[in-house]
């Protein structure tokens, strides 16, 4: 049997901010580790009941510790503005409300003051929207990126990439969405075949190809059935009356299932195996380099107890 990569993981299980915070890294003052976009400019606003006339620019934050401020302004007679963060994965994509990125709606009563919301979520780009009700209002929104020092940003993704394959080896899992070919010889005796790296979300297809070169795709539920079984081994299953088909097989490579596997979001991934990756990160940091004369490698005993329980134990 054959493992390989299709495509490879968009989202690594930490993100570059994080490592830095883990490493205690920053540029050193203040003023050189943030930058900040106007995303909605400040100035009056004419009171109109929709999301669009006042919307923001986007920004894209993925890797950086990021804020938004709310500047407002006076608000005339009744009026009152709202407020709220909008988030996705492409710059041009459709925009959606992130969960907690509601400000407070303000009014004459609370006008003229700052509000602030920290963007905890996991896309790579944010942007304001604003409603104008009753009377016009002033205020502009900012979005703050804390950049710190950027001088060794691709070793640290390297880094975090090498750690993470690292955690995969040990446990035998995939940790983030990732596409994968599994080539087999022959189909087994048994009804089942066992889907590696566990996290088994979805399988593409199932092909055999006979000795002539032609390549037959079998069709789900008639040919096969597929068990995502949560975090553990998923399986295609044979459905009931069903056998593996008989032909006779090409030389190479005969048998391919194409599947996606891995946790679909970082926050579903175990917090002990993210820890794990921080730790990994950490010592391959320090290290940079072959130990010199007197030094020893030391392995990790605190990252391999963490990840020990999430190990995979099938044999595929």
């Amino acid at each position: 049997m054959i493992f390989s990569l299709a495509t490879a993981p968009t989202t690594e299980p930490i993100t570059l901010a994080e490592l830095k915070t883990h490493l205690r890294l920053d540029s050193g003052s203040f003023a050189d580790e943030i930058d900040e976009t106007q995303s909605i400019a400040p100035g009056l606003k004419a009171f109109i009941d929709d999301w669009t006339t006042h919307a923001g620019a986007a920004l894209d934050v993925l890797g950086y510790t990021a804020l938004v401020e709310f500047q407002a302004g006076e608000c005339t007679g009744a009026g009152t503005v709202d407020v709220k963060i909008q988030e996705c994965d492409t710059l041009a994509g459709v925009y959606t409300d992130w969960a907690g990125g509601a400000f407070a709606q303000v009014a004459a009563a609370n006008d003229n003051a700052t509000y602030e919301i920290a963007y905890t979520g996991s896309k790579q780009y944010i942007k304001t929207i604003s409603k104008v009700l009753v009377a016009n209002c002033s205020f502009g929104t900012t979005i703050i990126r804390r950049t710190g020092d950027t001088t060794e940003d691709d070793l640290l993704g390297d880094i975090i990439q090498a750690s993470r394959e690292y955690v995969e080896d040990i446990t035998r899992r995939v940790l983030y969405t990732q596409t994968w070919d599994y080539y087999l010889d022959e189909f087994p005796r048994d009804n089942f075949i066992k889907i590696p790296f566990g996290n088994l979300q979805s399988v593409t297809h199932v092909k055999y190809t006979d000795s002539d070169g032609t390549q037959t795709t079998m069709t789900v539920t008639d040919d096969y059935l597929v068990e995502t079984n949560g975090e553990r081994i998923g399986r295609v299953v044979l459905p009931y009356g069903v056998v593996w088909p008989s032909f006779t097989a090409y030389p190479s490579n005969p048998i391919v299932i194409r599947f996606i596997a891995g946790w679909t979001t970082q926050a579903l991934i175990p917090s002990k195996i993210r820890s794990a990756v921080k730790l990994y990160c950490a010592d391959m940091y320090e290290m940079r380099g072959e130990p010199t004369i007197g030094q020893t490698v030391i392995e990790n005993k605190t990252a391999e107890r963490l990840i020990y329980s999430e190990r995979l134990w099938d044999e595929f």
